[in-house]
């Protein structure tokens, strides 16, 4: 159907010939206008209505998986893309690896069949002051550069993604329950005798 009316076009323009029609030798003049946007009248109510766009505030992305040095050239991917984007990068952090038993049994029974110990990485970008158009840009695009087996989560900062990345030190919490049982600080014993 379509063909058929460019067909038809062409035979037209073959008929008219635009030279038969136009003997007179006068100079073609091309006027081209331009409208600008100021040009139309917009009441200032308009744009006062006119909605915010929306910010996030601090979004954290999460990426996980079992190999460190592909999750970490991922990590520095988006992070390179986010500052390109003109996005502010507040930090990057590891969190401590998460050590997995994994324990495959034989069929329709419980002898062990096979054993393995698995290590999940964590890697987390966090940014600030995101608009939402820039959002849905981010995360196509950290989709795109995301390897295998590894997942992504964004979700918004909280104080528990704060203390989990920093790993407890055993020695410094057992010696503090030492000095408890023994009595505590010389400066506690201070503040108690006030």
């Amino acid at each position: 159907m379509f063909a058929f009316k460019i067909l038809n076009i062409v035979k037209l323009g073959q008929h008219l010939k635009p030279h038969r029609l136009f003997k007179s030798k006068l100079p073609a003049v091309h006027i081209t206008q331009t409208r600008l946007k100021n040009d139309l009248y917009e009441p200032d109510y308009l744009i006062s209505m006119e909605p915010d766009e929306p910010v996030y505030d601090c979004l954290n992305l999460q990426l996980k998986g079992y190999d460190f040095t592909l999750l970490e050239a991922c990590q520095s991917q988006i992070h390179r893309y986010a500052e390109v984007m003109g996005l502010q990068v507040e930090e990057c952090w590891a969190t401590p690896a998460q050590q997995l038993k994994v324990q495959r049994f034989k069929p329709g029974g419980t002898a062990l069949d096979a054993e393995y110990q698995l290590n999940v990485y964590e890697r987390n970008v966090q940014v600030t002051d995101v608009p939402a158009w820039a959002l849905g840009t981010l995360l196509r695009v950290a989709r795109a550069v995301l390897p295998e087996g590894c997942t992504l989560r964004v979700h918004e900062h909280a104080i528990e993604h704060e203390e989990i990345r920093y790993v407890p030190d055993n020695q410094l919490i057992d010696l503090k329950q030492q000095l408890q049982d023994m009595g505590g600080s010389r400066a506690e014993k201070r503040k108690q005798r006030r």
